[in-house]
């Protein structure tokens, strides 16, 4: 075989693969859509043409995981386009291993008619919008084990290790520096609220839990048994 017939072959192989890689895709998002297996395609091709094949994969691979640990085979409600879209888009984009799992975990979530999570377009935007260590510190901030649900009040002081219940005894306060940044975005997105202020500013060293933290996490938090969400 001349060199020219194997980078045909190659080149063959390649687009066989990716062939089959998108009707696999296709057949996953019509799942959840519930619209012909054509128009999925289409969407595949219109709508993720963009992105990077496997983070598509692995998404898709962990969506159908998380589903498996609940039970279900096929996603038990259908999702509106307008949201099944966005999500799919934002958890292919995602290059951060533990983000892309809360993208997966979204979509499980409106997908399970049994999962407790109210389907809102705002949790979208909202994902986009952490990086790794801001939805690490909402999740020792909204930890029950670290915090009963029934006090707001949380210590910022120690995260992202665990948050506190009361006052610590340590004379500084303040978190570090990539916690506060992370601290005031989470506060931005109104996922907390802060405890505390001087001379009007607002200080990060103690914050309050929100409804919409506590929903948009239970949102994009996995559990292999839905009624824990």
């Amino acid at each position: 075989m001349t060199d020219d017939s194997k980078a045909i072959d190659e080149v063959a192989k390649t687009s066989g693969k990716a062939i089959d890689a998108g009707r696999e895709l296709g057949s996953f998002i019509s799942k959840y859509v519930g619209g012909p297996l054509d128009q999925a395609m289409g969407i595949v091709e219109d709508k993720l043409k963009y992105l990077r094949w496997e983070r598509q994969i692995r998404l898709m691979e962990r969506a159908n995981k998380f589903l498996s640990e609940r039970g279900l085979q096929q996603p038990t409600r259908k999702v509106p386009m307008q949201i099944a879209i966005p999500i799919m888009q934002g958890g292919s984009l995602e290059e951060d291993d533990s983000l892309q799992d809360r993208w997966a975990a979204l979509l499980v979530n409106v997908a399970d008619e049994s999962s407790g999570s109210e389907v809102r377009r705002a949790f979208i935007s909202i994902l986009e919008d952490l990086s790794p260590l801001d939805a690490i510190v909402l999740e020792k901030i909204y930890d029950i084990s670290a915090v009963p649900r029934d006090k707001n009040e949380v210590w910022t002081t120690s995260l992202p290790e665990q948050a506190l219940g009361t006052k610590p005894e340590a004379e500084d306060l303040r978190p570090s520096a990539p916690v506060e940044l992370s601290l005031g975005n989470l506060a931005r997105l109104g996922l907390i609220s802060s405890a505390m202020a001087w001379g009007g500013i607002a200080m990060l060293s103690r914050v309050h839990r929100t409804v919409l933290g506590y929903e948009f996490l239970k949102a994009i938090k996995h559990s292999s048994k839905s009624c824990d969400q």
